[in-house]
């Protein structure tokens, strides 16, 4: 390595002596970078996701576009950047630039909102509308942050001792990230907002711009002289295999990182802490890698060789991280319910992440400075050979991210994905062991294989069958971890191999009761279907049920569709948000004066492979002529779509689950009263389970910020309440029990009555009696609440914390002392008044 890397083609002084005391400072500036960035991406992409929705697409747009300004910015900016000007003097502009930019994109985030709802439409132009949107906010920041490597790498000779140091600056940079998707995760977005934390994050691009301004007034500069460039080697002696392998290197770590993310979520939990856990892990192992590397590199005499070796233990490293997630985290003996304190739990899941995926990120950390020492430095300016290595890797990291994400895990499954990473790490390193087989200076094509020494063809062989031995044993990605995620371990004894689901369920004694008819693994979620020996289905996502054919999750289901149908005096146009086992949109297809189902569904596994196995529950509303099936996240169709309708429904998955707070904000709900006709109502499930009573109170406290006289209707099956259903209307709500009687009593609403018989309910009597709270008596409870805005999304946090807590009871009982029954609202005669006050009554 001594040989390449001394051979300098740019005349230029070396860092003078005094000057390499500030060495060390440009990590801690490294840092400050990484941690603002980090801020920033989490900030951002939240922002975003409110203005393009959080289906597949939108998130690979999102995802490349940020990326791709990274890429960008690393090729382009050397480039175009004067050698002349300090390095450091640029790095402290280029961080200005992304601190203006952030406060500009905080500022002008509205506006941008507004432009995009003005001309969104269908297809592909919706698709380019989005991502013009993305460029918008994204490239001019990221553009700025992918030069600073580059940038500084002028400063640095491109010794091994100076490569060695940017390799410290790089893994100073993911320590900085590390550190600011933590503090972003764990601190500022659940105390603050994203006001507060774009402020922190300017705050840090000051301090390092000034920073670097203040090092550049005290070391000196002189731009480098270009030498006349000499051809380099071509072929796989040449710095195209360096590119190439590297760029699969990329492509591997953000495909693992999708598709480790996609099961760790689902082991873990959903929530907004878990998805920093996994993402701080993975940093975590970058930077270690990267340090690591970054030292031995002054000590290797051949970089390519242990690049190379990174790439062949990466092989068995995704191996083992497969294993433990199918084999082993899930049966760790962590019970969370046994845990009062939710730290508690995120420590052993910080644990459990680092057992898992730490070896592969610290290899893939590693990779960078190993490649960056493998490339012969002769006749290159050094911002633009860094840069050119970056944006390789960077490229690799767009393609893996994009491909796992929106092919890969859709069409062939994570196993499947595993697979592929292992087969083009094991490319990767054949690529760097390649030199290996041929004599120096040999050309590729004029080598005979019948020349090539039987040690190293031996050696070759040897890697590319430990590369076929480990992707084949991959293991088979249990549906249990998508339908019971950190609960397998209490399923495990209960549960059989998967059948078809037309099938029936074999009922002899000793036999597992709990069978797979459906697993899935769609672009936005994995889905499963089960059937149980009694006959009941389960349909889960996220890691848990979320809908079933059980009696009392039947009772909540209809109670969401029957109590709008049946308050509005005559209902034509429907809007379900989120298809489910499709039992709320189903009451629907009742009703002979609807004309109109619209289902908005993010994962389009779910209409075309769930709701037919419940067709029996739901009447078929999928096929139903009246109904229109729109794969895209609700929030989105709700905001840029020009329809009304008379009932909007929404049955999102529990708020707890990052993302889903989007669909219980204050903004969210004000757009769902808009899109209502006049008299229109609007319901939406709540779970009182797996929540905290802060989450619980603010959920309900920002529906009756938007409809101030809001009901809660109960599904009070379980001794102290178990979830309910949230109820408001465009206008004073008044309900004539006698009129909705008269409707059920009329022959054309037989199918009506004899849905809410299965489920218990004989009269309209008996539907309003689950009446349990009422806005304007609740106003004392709820006046500490915390309000779920589009700025905080403050209930992901709320609910994340409270993700394994049980107490239903404790939050009904609470709701119960400010119960009482509403004479303003429900008309109709003495009798029917009185039966109705008697039966709820009787009920609280």
């Amino acid at each position: 390595m001594t040989d390449v890397m001394n051979e300098q083609g740019l005349e230029r002084t070396a860092l003078p002596s005094q000057d390499r005391q500030y060495l060390p400072y440009l990590i801690v500036l490294f840092f400050g970078s990484g941690c603002a960035a980090l801020i920033y991406e989490i900030v951002w992409f939240q922002m975003l996701q409110l203005v393009i929705g959080l289906s597949a697409l939108s998130l690979g747009v999102l995802l490349g576009t940020y990326m791709g300004g990274m890429f960008l910015g690393s090729i382009a900016l050397p480039r175009l950047i004067s050698t002349k000007a300090h390095p450091l003097r640029v790095y402290a502009l280029l961080e200005m630039g992304i601190g203006i930019i952030g406060i500009a994109v905080l500022f002008g985030m509205p506006y941008i909102d507004r432009l995009y709802i003005e001309f969104v439409g269908r297809g592909f132009a919706w698709i380019l509308l989005r991502s013009a949107v993305c460029s918008v906010c994204l490239l001019p920041p990221t553009l700025l942050m992918g030069a600073t490597l580059p940038t500084i790498a002028r400063w640095v000779e491109m010794t091994p001792r100076g490569v060695s140091w940017l390799g410290f600056f790089y893994g100073g940079n993911i320590a900085g990230a590390v550190f600011g998707c933590l503090l972003a995760g764990f601190f500022l977005l659940r105390v603050f907002d994203i006001a507060i934390a774009t402020c922190v994050a300017v705050f840090i691009n000051i301090a390092v711009a000034s920073a670097g301004i203040l090092l550049a007034s005290r070391t000196q500069y002189r731009a480098p002289v270009s030498a006349p460039l000499q051809e380099q080697p071509v072929g796989v002696h040449g710095v195209k295999l360096v590119y190439f392998v590297i760029a699969l290197s990329g492509l591997c770590a953000l495909g693992a990182e999708v598709v480790w993310t996609r099961l760790l979520s689902l082991l873990l939990g959903g929530t907004v802490y878990t998805f920093s856990i996994i993402l701080a892990v993975f940093l975590i192992g970058l930077g270690i890698g990267s340090s690591a590397a970054s030292f031995l590199i002054r000590k290797i005499d051949r970089p390519r060789m242990a690049l190379g070796w990174c790439q062949l233990l990466l092989t068995a490293a995704i191996a083992f991280v497969a294993y433990a997630i199918t084999h082993s985290l899930p049966y760790w003996p962590i019970d969370p319910l046994h845990s009062p304190n939710p730290w508690h739990t995120f420590l052993f899941d910080l644990l459990g992440c680092l057992a898992a995926i730490l070896p592969a990120a610290v290899l893939w950390g590693a990779s960078f400075p190993l490649a960056l020492a493998s490339v012969p430095s002769r006749g290159k300016e050094p911002g633009r050979l860094v840069g050119e290595i970056y944006a390789a890797n960077t490229f690799g990291a767009i393609i893996g991210a994009l491909g796992f994400s929106m092919l890969v895990i859709p069409h062939m499954g994570t196993q499947q994905a595993q697979r592929l990473m292992i087969i083009l790490s094991g490319l990767a390193a054949l690529g760097m062991f390649a030199p290996l087989l041929w004599p120096a200076g040999a050309h590729i094509s004029s080598v005979r294989l019948s020349r090539i020494p039987a040690p190293r063809l031996v050696t070759a062989l040897a890697v590319a069958g430990l590369t076929i031995v480990l992707a084949w044993n991959i293991p088979e990605t249990p549906w249990g971890i998508a339908a019971y995620g950190r609960y397998l371990s209490t399923w495990t004894h209960r549960l059989a191999p998967g059948i078809t689901w037309e099938e029936d369920i074999p009922t002899i004694d000793g036999k597992p009761d709990v069978y797979c008819t459906f697993f899935g693994e769609g672009m936005s979620e994995s889905v499963v279907v089960t059937k149980r020996r009694d006959g009941v289905r389960n349909f889960h996502a996220a890691g848990k049920v979320q809908a079933s054919s059980h009696a009392d999750d039947m009772r909540l289901q209809r109670m969401l569709g029957h109590i709008s149908a049946l308050t509005h005096d005559n209902p034509r146009s429907v809007l379900v948000v989120a298809c489910g086992a499709g039992v709320t949109a189903g009451t629907f297809v009742l009703y002979p004066s609807i004309e109109r189902i619209v289902i908005c569904e993010i994962e389009k596994l779910v209409p075309a492979f769930v709701a037919p196995q419940f067709e029996r529950e739901n009447y078929g509303v999928v096929n139903d002529p009246r109904t229109e099936v729109i794969i895209d996240d609700g929030r989105h169709f709700v905001q840029t779509t020009r329809e009304k309708f008379d009932i909007i429904t929404s049955d999102p998955v529990d708020p707890w689950i990052k993302g889903s707070a989007a669909l219980y904000t204050e903004e969210y709900f004000a757009m769902c009263r808009e899109h209502l006709n006049p008299g229109g109502v609007m319901a939406i499930w709540i779970p009182f389970y797996q929540c905290s009573p802060e989450a619980i109170k603010s959920l309900i406290a920002t529906f009756f910020r938007v409809f101030p006289e809001g009901i809660i209707w109960s599904n009070d099956t379980f001794e102290g309440g178990y979830d309910a259903v949230l109820f408001g209307k465009a206008g004073p709500i008044q309900i004539d029990v006698d009129k909705v009687q008269q409707r059920l009593d009329s022959p054309e609403f037989l199918p009506v009555v004899q849905s809410l018989k299965e489920v218990g309910f004989q009269s309209a009597v008996n539907l309003f009696s689950t009446f349990a709270g009422y806005a304007p008596k609740l106003e004392k409870w709820v006046q500490d609440a915390q309000i779920n805005t589009d700025r905080n999304l403050r209930l992901q946090y709320l609910a994340g914390m409270g993700a394994n807590y049980f107490m239903s009871g404790e939050i009904f009982d609470e709701i119960l002392l400010y119960y009482s029954f509403p004479y303003d609202i429900f008309n109709g005669s003495d009798l029917s008044i009185l039966e109705l006050v008697n039966a709820a009554d009787l009920k609280y």
